[in-house]
């Protein structure tokens, strides 16, 4: 073999070698590249099924949020919606008392148990004890609403005993200590009453419905300036509270501070004009400040909203008499003596204008 022979052989075998070379370089990388491609797509899949479940996810939750929502709207709604009996009206120092608004709506829910829209006294005035127990309610509950039923059949001492028990099982349960305070009350146990108000501003100082309860309590104990400021304490939370409002005024009243009486009976003529009581009240405030005129208008509307209110007519018949006007007064005294022949103040003072007009003739 010559040398040329020999390059020649050389550079075939040289080149071959390249060409193998370059033939697993591309091999390499094109199984490399096939590889990175899989891997992506297995990565896309997963991203996209863990896009799909955090989207379902959050769209569960969106869910029961919006459920949750709901509820709470319905309780609130019926909460609002609920007809609640004044402390006092007619009769300020009658001694009736106050439902409470209910805070049920802040119980929790244990498991499966107790839906709290079904249990809530304010749309589900009867609950059966012996469900709710089926149906997992907590003993304080179930003991708060047999005191509930007992309250309702004027039952006390077993619904005291009954609201007892919840709190000894949850102290922190409010409406329990409400309950036992207003059954206190029908009691005529005032201070127990003012007790259980009191705890129960403790757990919640923010709900001016316990101020006036607490207020009113005080007033029948005959501790006015007290009441007074719990009746200020719950205006100062709701400034149109038109029970507190009314007790206030009543208050003041009691107290001889007329002008005070005056300003809550102007706010609350505001948001109620046709309560005659107020009218009666702002009038006779008037009359103790020795304006007539102004306690006249004031008991003639009362009469206008009631014609049988028996204590207006007297009162206008006083202020007629203290005009002068002797012929008015009369006649109003025999309406209001007609209205109620038992009206003793008004016997007397007909009897005195009697005696007086026949000396003067």
């Amino acid at each position: 073999m010559n040398r040329r022979e020999f390059f020649l052989i050389a550079a075939i075998l040289l080149i071959a070698v390249l060409i193998g070379l370059l033939c697993a370089i591309l091999l390499f990388t094109c199984k490399s590249g096939g590889d990175e491609s899989a891997a992506d797509g297995r990565r896309t899949a997963e991203q996209t099924q863990e896009q799909e479940e955090q989207d379902t996810e959050e769209q569960t939750a969106q869910e029961i949020e919006a459920l949750s929502e709901t509820e709470t709207a319905q309780i609130e709604e019926n909460s609002n919606a609920a007809v609640q009996p004044r402390v006092t009206y007619q009769a300020p120092r009658s001694g009736a008392v106050q439902r409470p608004l209910s805070s049920l709506s802040g119980l929790s829910r244990k498991g499966w148990g107790v839906n709290v829209s079904e249990i809530n006294p304010i749309n589900y005035e009867n609950p059966d004890i012996d469900i709710l127990k089926q149906m997992g309610a907590d003993p304080y509950i179930t003991s708060y609403f047999t005191g509930e039923q007992h309250y309702k059949k004027a039952e006390y001492d077993k619904a005291i005993n009954e609201y007892t028990a919840s709190i000894n099982r949850n102290s922190a349960f409010i409406d329990a200590y409400i309950s036992r305070g207003n059954t206190w009350m029908k009691k005529r146990d005032l201070l127990r009453a003012i007790d259980d108000y009191s705890r129960a501003i403790r757990l919640d100082g923010g709900r001016p419905e316990l101020y006036n309860y607490r207020g009113f309590a005080r007033a029948e104990r005959g501790e006015t300036n007290l009441a007074v400021e719990d009746f200020t304490r719950a205006i100062s939370l709701n400034k149109n509270y038109i029970d507190a409002l009314i007790n206030r005024s009543h208050a003041y009243y009691q107290t001889g501070n007329y002008a005070k009486t005056i300003e809550d009976c102007d706010r609350i003529i505001q948001l109620e004009s046709s309560n005659a009581v107020i009218w009666n009240r702002r009038g006779s405030a008037w009359y103790r400040n020795e304006d007539d005129d102004k306690a006249i208008r004031d008991f003639s509307e009362a009469i206008r909203l009631n014609s049988n209110y028996a204590m207006a007519w007297y009162n206008r018949g006083s202020a007629w008499n203290s005009k002068g006007d002797l012929n008015s007064a009369l006649s109003d005294l025999n309406r209001c003596l007609a209205i109620d022949p038992s009206f003793k103040a008004a016997a007397a003072a007909r009897d005195n204008l009697l005696s007086k007009n026949r000396k003067d003739q």
